[in-house]
């Protein structure tokens, strides 16, 4: 004699087959957006790349030509003349300036990097009191524009006798960047606290929470941070023209200047020795972006995500 329950149970369930579980059939897969849109999207984004590429393209393709064609019209080098290239290379120092560029970048970078990332971690794992006034005060010094502290910053290099050397052009960011202490505490709220939990548990130090568990994890924000500030070393003017005065210690802006005195509009009108010195300061940082695309990508998208 059955009961209610089991008679219950072994009736069949309406709209399936005897035999077969009633297993959760799969999420309807969502519809595919019609193929005009993909191709508008296509269009939009080769359109934009082709929009910021032509002035580079322009630079390289007059870089090329005479001296006589080089603001002639189109976009290709004709007549062709690559020892324009050879000529920039041989009228000033470009090697030189291409390795204290270098020097001065690596240098900058990683100082602001490293000093960053340690402020970064002190807002996003220590919880004290007037830590949200304190990180809101050091956001605030973001709004200090450069001329209002190049003054005073001058005197201090000077007075340390550091004036016509490359040291203030890297130093200063050993106190670390407002900028990237920002960037470095959003990526470092999204890893779980669980993990710093769990180590100091085990005995770990605060620096060895920093060196061995934030440091690996937090490396694509780490390589942004790094690549930002490169790219600012590598492009800024301003303060190898304030620091600067021996020509062996300038940087590739600095030395772009000069070329742009010697021979542009303020020298003989070799323009064609100017953009060449123009692409080659520029090709380094094209190269560094597509070598370090991946992380790079990943850390911009990664950055700012919380929990």
């Amino acid at each position: 004699m059955t009961t209610a329950v089991e008679r219950g149970a072994a009736a069949p369930v309406p709209g399936l087959q005897p035999g077969r579980s009633a297993a959760r059939r799969p999420p309807a897969e969502p519809a595919r957006r019609p193929i005009w849109h993909r191709v508008l999207f296509v269009a939009a984004l080769v359109g934009a790349a082709v929009l910021f590429m032509l002035p580079f393209v322009w630079l390289v393709s007059a870089s090329l030509r005479p001296r006589e064609y080089v603001f002639a019209p189109g976009f290709l080098p004709v007549p062709f003349a690559p020892e324009n290239y050879a000529e920039a290379w041989q009228a000033v120092p470009l090697l030189t300036w291409f390795g204290n560029s270098v020097v001065v970048g690596v240098a900058a970078a990683a100082a602001v990097t490293l000093s960053s990332a340690w402020v970064a971690f002190g807002f996003a794992y220590f919880r004290f009191p007037g830590r949200n006034l304190l990180f809101g005060l050091v956001l605030a010094t973001m709004m200090l524009p450069f001329a209002v502290t190049m003054i005073p910053t001058y005197l201090i290099w000077s007075n340390l006798g550091l004036t016509d050397t490359q040291v203030p052009l890297w130093a200063g960011n050993l106190f670390g960047s407002a900028f990237y202490i920002f960037l470095l505490r959003q990526f470092l709220l999204s890893l779980p606290r669980e993990y710093f939990e769990a180590a100091r548990m085990d005995g770990a130090s605060y620096p060895q929470l920093f060196w061995k568990l934030a440091f690996p994890l937090i490396r694509p924000a780490l390589l942004v941070a790094f690549v930002f500030e490169f790219k600012a070393s590598w492009t800024d003017l301003l303060k190898p023209l304030i620091y600067l005065r021996n020509e062996q210690l300038y940087t590739l802006p600095r030395g772009l200047k000069v070329v742009l005195d010697r021979f542009g509009y303020g020298g003989e009108q070799q323009w064609e020795v100017v953009l060449a010195g123009s692409v080659l300061a520029t090709l380094p940082m094209i190269i560094l972006f597509f070598l370090a695309q991946r992380h790079f990508v990943e850390g911009i998208a990664t950055t700012g995500r919380k929990g």
